[in-house]
């Protein structure tokens, strides 16, 4: 038969890079997006704001655990349990604010309240 041979192409095909990994972040970024799209906060959804959404609670997250590490390092044991997070929260105002149990609101604003029903804060 005449006519060009089939020739195989064998370039590998590039491996796709996750937006978590391109940002340098430990959170998935696209866990948050799928999140946020099925919570139907917003109509639309920058390409940027799950990312954002997730390095702010990777932030969190480390500082939280930080301060547990060094209050169950000052009660002189290896691991953190869930006292010494409690304790963390207890003790920063700022964590405490925002963790803290808030009361419904009256009518039909939409809001979301971080809540932990386990802490007491002052």
């Amino acid at each position: 038969m005449a006519g060009k041979k089939y020739h195989k192409n064998y370039r590998t095909k590039k491996q796709t890079i996750s937006r978590s990994t391109r940002t340098e972040l430990q959170f998935p970024v696209s866990r948050v997006n799928r999140l946020l799209r099925q919570g139907h906060y917003a109509q639309r959804l920058s390409f940027f704001t799950p990312v954002f959404l997730a390095g702010v609670l990777e932030y969190l997250t480390a500082n939280i655990l930080d301060l547990a590490a060094q209050e169950a390092e000052s009660n002189r044991r290896a691991h953190i349990t869930p006292d010494h997070l409690k304790k963390v929260l207890e003790k920063n105002p700022q964590l405490c604010r925002l963790f803290k149990e808030q009361p419904e609101d009256e009518g039909n604003s939409v809001r979301v309240v971080l809540r932990a029903p386990w802490m007491l804060c002052m």
